[in-house]
C-alpha cells in the first residue's frame, strides 16, 4: 500500500519526537532527582560548617547543646558516635507533623565543643523535592509535547506548502496525454530542485512530442504514399491474370493476389489508425446498437459460415450510444472478425448485450492470452500463432477516443471482449 511522501516524512519525525521524548523524560527527572540532592548536601555541609563558626565565635557551650536542640528540629547535637568524617546519606524517619513515615537527607559530622567532642547530626526532608521534581518533570513533559505537535504541525504545513509545486506538476504529468495537443503547464517555483524537475519534464515532453508527431505523419504520409503502387501493381496482376500463363504461373499470380490484398488491407488500416489519432472522426450521431447490429447480423453471419461457425445473438437490453458512425463500424467488424480468426472449426461467437456493454465471446482451445499485450500493434501473443495485426489496437483507439472502457477475459474455453459504454 503506497503512502504519501508528506506522511512518511511527518510519520518520521513524530517516531523519533516520541523517541526523544521517551528517553529525555527519565533522563531529566534523574538529572533534576541528582542536582537536587546535590545542592541538598550542599545546604547540609554549609549549615554544619557555619554552626561550627558561630559556634566558636560566640562561645557555645556544652550548657547550650539542649537549647539547640530543644528549638532546632531538623539538626542535634549529639555525644560522640565515632564518625570520623562527614558522612551523609539518605533515610526514612517517621515525621510526626505528617504522621508518616518520610524519606530524609541526613548529614553526621564530628564536631569539637570546648575540646569534647560530639556528632552534629542534620536532617532534610526528601518530600518537597520529590514534589518539586515531579512538578518539573511534568510541567518539562508538557511543554516538549506541545513543542513537539507544534513542530509536527508546523512541519506538515509548511512542508505541505513547499511541496505543493511538487504535486502540481504530479498531477499534471497523470493528466498528460502525448497524443493531445495540450502540454502541461507547470507552476513557476523559487525552489531549485522543483524548478529543475520541471525544466527537465518540459524538454523530455517537447522532444517526445515532436517524435510521436514526426511518426504520426511519417505513418499517414507512407500509407498515402503506398496507396498508388499497390493499385499499379493490383493492375499489373489483373492484366496478368488476363494473359494465356501457365498452371504454375496461375497459382503464383493467386499468390501475389493475396499478399497484395494483404497489403492494401493492412494500409487502410494504417491510414485508419492515423486518422483516428488525429481525430478525424469528430462527428458523432446517436446510434441505437441493437438495430446497428441487427442490420448487420446476415453479414456477420455469412462471414461466420466459412469456418462452420454459429453466431448467436443475446440482447438483453438497449443501448444508443453517442458516437461517430464509421469509428462504430470499426469497431464492431474488428470485433467479429477478431472472434472469426481466432475461433475453432464448428465454433460458436456470442455477441451480448447487457449491463450497458456490448460483448463478443468465441470458443477457443488453449488458455487465456496475454491481455498486457492483447492490444499492442502486431502483439504476438501464441509463438506459434498468428499476430494480432492491428485490429485490436484499432478497437483500443476507438474504445479511448469514445471514453469507453474494453476488457478481456477467458472462462469456459470463450474468449470474452467485453466493451463497457
Amino acid at each position: 500500500m503506497t503512502k504519501k511522501l508528506l506522511y512518511k516524512t511527518t510519520r518520521s519525525f513524530l517516531v523519533l519526537a516520541v523517541i526523544i521524548l521517551l528517553v529525555s523524560a527519565p533522563i531529566f527527572y534523574f538529572t533534576s532527582h541528582f542536582l537536587f540532592i546535590y545542592e541538598t548536601d550542599e545546604v547540609l555541609i554549609f549549615h554544619k560548617e557555619d554552626f561550627v563558626k558561630n559556634s566558636k565565635k560566640d562561645g557555645f557551650s556544652e550548657a547550650d547543646i539542649a537549647t539547640w536542640n530543644t528549638y532546632n528540629r531538623s539538626s542535634n547535637i549529639v555525644p560522640d558516635t565515632g564518625v570520623k568524617k562527614d558522612s551523609i546519606f539518605s533515610n526514612n524517619h517517621f515525621d510526626s507533623i505528617a504522621m508518616e513515615v518520610e524519606p530524609f537527607r541526613e548529614l553526621w559530622a564530628p564536631i569539637e565543643i570546648n575540646g569534647k567532642k560530639y556528632t552534629y547530626t542534620e536532617q532534610s526532608n526528601m518530600v518537597e523535592m520529590e514534589g518539586m521534581v515531579i512538578s518539573v518533570a511534568v510541567m518539562f513533559l508538557l511543554v516538549i509535547a506541545f513543542l513537539m505537535i507544534g513542530i509536527i504541525w508546523l512541519s506538515k504545513r509548511s512542508a505541505a506548502k513547499l511541496w505543493a509545486p511538487f504535486y502540481d506538476t504530479l498531477d499534471q504529468i497523470q493528466n498528460f496525454e502525448l497524443d493531445k495537443n495540450t502540454p502541461p503547464q507547470f507552476t513557476e517555483t523559487n525552489i531549485e530542485e522543483f524548478s529543475r524537475l520541471n525544466k527537465s519534464l518540459d524538454r523530455l515532453i517537447e522532444k517526445n512530442v515532436a517524435i510521436y508527431k514526426n511518426q504520426r505523419e511519417f505513418v499517414e504520409n507512407a500509407a498515402h504514399e503506398l496507396q498508388t503502387p499497390l493499385a499499379l501493381f493490383q493492375t499489373k496482376i489483373d492484366s496478368l491474370s488476363q494473359m494465356d500463363i501457365s498452371e504454375q504461373q496461375s497459382q503464383v499470380l493467386a499468390l501475389l493476389q493475396n499478399d497484395v490484398v494483404r497489403l492494401n488491407r493492412l494500409n487502410k488500416k494504417l491510414l485508419l489508425l492515423s486518422r483516428i489519432e488525429n481525430d478525424s472522426y469528430f462527428e458523432t450521431e446517436k446510434i441505437v446498437l441493437n438495430d446497428y447490429l441487427q442490420k448487420h447480423f446476415e453479414f456477420f453471419t455469412e462471414q461466420a459460415s466459412a469456418k462452420n461457425i454459429a453466431v448467436i445473438a443475446e440482447y438483453h437490453q438497449t443501448i444508443a450510444v453517442q458516437s461517430n458512425a464509421i469509428l462504430l463500424d470499426v469497431l464492431v467488424n474488428n470485433l467479429f472478425l477478431n472472434a472469426i480468426r481466432h475461433n475453432v472449426e464448428n465454433g460458436k461467437i456470442f455477441v451480448t448485450i447487457a449491463n450497458n456493454s456490448l460483448s463478443f465471446a468465441n470458443s477457443a482451445q488453449g488458455t487465456a492470452l496475454d491481455d498486457e499485450r492483447l492490444f499492442n500493434r502486431f502483439a504476438k501473443i501464441n509463438p506459434s500463432g498468428k499476430g494480432n495485426g492491428l485490429g485490436l489496437a484499432i478497437v483500443k483507439k476507438v474504445v479511448e477516443l469514445n471514453r469507453w472502457t474494453i476488457a478481456y477475459g477467458f472462462s469456459n474455453n470463450l474468449h470474452i471482449f467485453t466493451v463497457k459504454f
